[in-house]
């Protein structure tokens, strides 16, 4: 019979604990928090909860949201590289942001721009702008990412990272039933050492491997 106190993590396999209730569990080896598989969205719930965003390129608080990534992406990539938007959302702003600069940025969406070619080929940086946080499988997540670098390629991340000094059960981030997996800087440690990034470094919200 399964113990409905231990649930094996999504990222690295190993068991986790029941860490809130039983609505969320802790991974005994890279310490991430996950929601047990049976309470992660279908695709059709996912998609509904997408479609009621309003990520507005116009919105300039939206766009301050999302400056850390873009300024990052100014800062060490050059117009002539090849970049990719993962998880862009329906209205895809960070590449329009991005090409508005004068770069080169195609979008990806496995629900609003869901083109498998893009996946087939690599680039020079990858932007995932509070998109991590939504994967249900993110051992097989973060392996695809890594394999669509380029050497010496950069995968730009944001998202809001767990710590000790937050309330989990207050906490505003766990609310939204589409975010199933929650880093912690230990999280991107193991991912950096198990995925073979040769650099990570966080700031804030932004979390940046090099590859």
């Amino acid at each position: 019979m399964p113990n409905p106190d231990t649930e094996q993590c999504p990222l690295c396999l190993a068991q986790g604990r029941a860490f809130f209730k039983q609505s969320f569990f802790i991974c005994s080896q890279c310490r991430g928090i996950f929601r047990p598989k049976g309470d992660r969205p279908s695709p059709g719930k996912e998609k509904t909860r997408y479609e009621l965003h309003q990520n507005d390129i116009q919105d300039k608080g939206y766009r301050d949201f999302v400056s850390p990534v873009i300024t990052a992406v100014l800062k060490n990539q050059k117009p002539e590289h090849s970049g990719l938007d993962f998880g862009s959302g329906d209205e895809a702003v960070l590449s329009k942001i991005c090409n508005e600069n004068g770069y080169h940025c195609k979008t990806y969406d496995p629900f609003f721009h869901n083109y498998p070619d893009l996946l087939n080929d690599s680039y020079d940086y990858i932007v995932c702008c509070e998109v991590i946080e939504h994967f249900h499988n993110p051992g097989k997540e973060f392996g695809l990412l890594k394999n669509l670098l380029k050497p010496s390629g950069n995968l730009y991340c944001m998202t809001h990272i767990y710590n000790k000094s937050i309330d989990f059960p207050s906490w505003y981030y766990k609310n939204d039933f589409t975010h199933v997996f929650f880093y912690q800087e230990d999280t991107f440690e193991w991912i950096r050492m198990n995925f073979g990034f040769t650099e990570m470094v966080s700031n804030g919200r932004l979390i940046h491997f090099k590859n």
